[in-house]
């Protein structure tokens, strides 16, 4: 049972009963009750803030999982069976692909739990309880440390507090910083290791508009995907073991068939992974003026040499879909964002903010002593950080965005360690495995044509004197021009190829080290990552310990001086709760967007010519059959919706629910008027995507011919 007065104390240290703009905001269900609840049924909510979080029985947040690393699933049957994003599992998708069993796309349907496909690495992480622990990480911090000094203590406290939360369990735990680390929530989570692929619809659904219609609303993407979690004997978790059972949750979710209309009240809860929405115009600037359009201006071009490899073969499409998915995915993403903090005028609004703080603060003497300095502190790291960000972008925009240079860091161990190791078969033993997964998906002349871009722009993007060593040698022997720098890279490296790299290993067992530091690409990648390490890295993060300290400062102000405003925390993959209202937007002058896509749009996109627009046969028929089973709605198969839920990335694969807390959808966009939502929300154009849970339905059932699944459900 909970401390009354410790969560009375908690409650204030969160912000003031009084509401905030209306749909905006990520919030702990650990407060609903005390913070949200009213406004909820006020909005519609028929549930009680029990029902979403409670310790003492069952509630939502029992059926709601992190999904892997960075998604969210919902549990959707007494047996464990999982609901996400197709393109949360994608990545499993792709493993268990190849070309003669293409599941990517013509799909993939387990008919029964024998033919479950097990996912080495893929958890499943659901949240036993969360614990305000603010009190407890700072003791022994004091006003005036410095940040090194207070992280010490804290990192000490947050590892007490965990080994003690989970003492004598199988649970794990982990603690995170809220509102810059003013406060701490400690989690406790039961994490599941053993989760099966179920089911996946083709990609030419799951992925249907490809990024062409990424971030896009209207939206007609199927994007969903099945897994299954197992447990041991005993439901605890386990890893993978053929005697494994369906794990038997706490909690499933209730699925709704109704549909939605205008104004109806929705409910998102996920696992949003990062916003920052109390930063300074200083901070809005670098990414307006230079990280976002240098970023995007890169990821073009990479874009473009892999869509058009991806064209050419069967082969390099799959190799390349997850990897061309995550660059286009941030690249839209970014533009977005651009185009939505301008027309915001997100700058000229945070800079009237900070005027209003330097008044406030310079009004008494106390006041001047805390926050004086806060914002002319912010003004100078910010200024720091501007000379170095494209290095800190580029260090994973262009140094690692050319597979050869990652794969290059996998041999740092071999440089360092050869030589002395008592057991060097272990080694080569590890670094085998990692080259039979990195070759399974590499194809030399597409990542040659992207190492010459992305090193091109990293030497020309960039000041002289913020270049790795390695850079005088390319200006010297090849005059800059990373083209011919890389035919001589790529003829004379051992890291091309799995041939050319077991060469390798035959010289490094004769402990000839010379062969792997001399080798050009390897030699490229350690000088760009030397430097970054030993120039670049210390003074960013030295500058962003200023930020943090001074940002907690200039956060905790901000919520003095607006004590009537409900202030939420930043996302940080945990568990969180956002509401709204599903409703229609206006993105340009006399354009309305209505809330709700069918499958007749599909039809009006289809292009046979354009991969991203080819319709499966099967889908055809049935639309012009009009056999949508009982999911249809007027004659019509209803697609997605969209609605007001503050949403951000991690909530791929959320769970959206109507007013009693019934499923009515999949969460898996935003709106490309709204990205900039992470850093300032809108609530005129700020829209989740959801598809509507009667899609998914009929292509298991109707499409997928999946009816075994169906009859798990708990459909109303």
């Amino acid at each position: 049972m909970f401390n009354t007065k410790k969560l009375l104390l908690s409650i204030l240290l969160l912000g003031t009963f009084l509401t905030s703009r209306a749909d905006e905001g990520m919030w702990l269900p650990l407060f609903l009750k005390q913070l949200n609840e009213k406004e909820m049924k006020a909005q519609g909510m028929k549930l009680s803030a029990d029902d979403i979080y409670n310790l003492n029985k069952s509630s939502l947040k029992d059926a709601i999982v992190l999904f892997g690393g960075g998604c969210t699933g919902e549990i959707i049957s007494n047996e464990g069976l999982l609901l996400t994003n197709h393109h949360c599992g994608y990545d499993a998708i792709q493993t268990h692909s190849s070309v003669e069993h293409d599941y990517l796309k013509n799909g993939f349907w387990a008919m029964n739990k024998q033919e479950e496909l097990p996912n080495s690495g893929l958890t499943a992480t659901i949240i036993v309880r969360m614990e305000d622990v603010t009190k407890a990480v700072l003791e022994g911090t004091a006003r005036g440390m410095s940040e090194q000094e207070r992280e010490k203590i804290v990192t000490a406290n947050v590892n007490k507090i965990r080994a003690k939360a989970v003492e004598g369990t199988h649970y794990s735990s982990f603690v995170r910083p809220f509102f810059y680390g003013t406060e701490y929530y400690l989690f406790v989570t039961e994490v599941f290791k053993d989760v099966r692929l179920v089911g996946a619809p083709p990609s030419a659904i799951g992925k249907f508009g490809g990024d062409t219609d990424n971030w896009v609303w209207p939206r007609h993407t199927g994007d969903f995907s099945v897994f299954r979690i197992y447990a041991d004997k005993d439901n605890k978790p386990a890893a993978y073991s053929k005697d494994n059972v369906p794990y038997k949750p706490k909690k499933c979710l209730t699925i709704s068939t109704q549909g939605i209309k205008t104004n109806d009240f929705t409910m998102v809860m996920g696992f949003p992974g990062r916003t920052q929405e109390y930063l300074t115009s200083y901070a809005l600037n670098i990414i307006t003026q230079k990280s976002n359009p240098y970023k995007i201006a890169l990821r073009t071009q990479r874009l473009n040499i892999i869509d058009e490899a991806m064209r050419s073969s069967d082969t390099i499409r799959i190799q390349y879909s997850a990897k061309q998915s995550d660059i286009a995915n941030a690249w839209k993403k970014w533009s977005g964002e651009l185009k939505g903090l301008k027309r915001l005028q997100a700058i000229e609004k945070k800079q009237a903010l900070e005027k209003e703080f330097t008044q406030w603060a310079n009004a008494t003497p106390e006041r001047v002593a805390e926050y004086g300095q806060v914002l002319p502190s912010l003004e100078k790291a910010y200024q720091t950080i501007d000379k170095i960000i494209l290095n800190v972008d580029y260090q994973r925009d262009a140094v690692f965005a050319a597979d050869v240079l990652a794969y290059a860091s996998a041999y740092k161990v071999f440089a360092d360690s050869i030589a002395t190791t008592k057991n060097p078969e272990r080694f080569f033993n590890i670094i085998k495995e990692q080259t039979e997964d990195f070759f399974k998906d590499y194809h030399q002349p597409t990542d040659k044509k992207l190492f010459v871009v992305c090193m091109s722009a990293y030497y020309k993007d960039i000041k002289p004197e913020y270049h790795p060593a390695i850079f005088k040698t390319v200006t010297e022997k090849f005059g800059g021009d990373f083209g011919k720098y890389a035919d001589y890279a790529y003829a004379n490296s051992y890291l091309v190829s799995p041939q050319k790299a077991s060469k390798l290993w035959d010289e490094l067992r004769k402990k000839n080290v010379a062969a792997l530091t001399n080798d050009p690409l390897y030699s490229l990648w350690k000088s760009c990552n030397d430097h970054y390490i030993q120039n670049i890295l210390p003074v960013y993060q030295q500058t962003a310990q200023q930020i943090e300290l001074q940002s907690r400062l200039y956060v905790k102000g901000l919520r003095e001086m607006q004590p009537n405003k409900k202030f939420y925390p930043d996302a940080n993959s945990t568990l969180r709760v956002a509401y709204g209202k599903v409703k229609p937007y206006q993105p340009a002058d006399a354009v309305t967007y209505g809330v709700q896509t069918t499958l007749d749009g599909v039809m009006e996109k289809e292009n046979p010519s354009v991969d991203e627009f080819v319709v499966p046969a099967k889908l055809k028929e049935l639309y012009q059959k009009k056999d949508f089973g009982r999911y249809g709605e007027k004659g019509k198969m209803p697609l997605a919706f969209i609605a007001s839920n503050h949403t951000t990335g991690g909530n791929s694969g959320s769970p959206v629910l109507n007013a009693r807390g019934e499923l009515i959808g999949t969460n898996f966009d935003r709106c490309w008027e709204g990205t900039m939502s992470d850093l300032m929300y809108d609530s005129e154009q700020c829209r989740n995507i959801t598809l509507d849970i009667r899609y998914t339905l009929f292509i298991i059932d109707k499409f997928a011919g999946a009816g075994h699944l169906i009859k798990e459900l708990d459909i109303k």
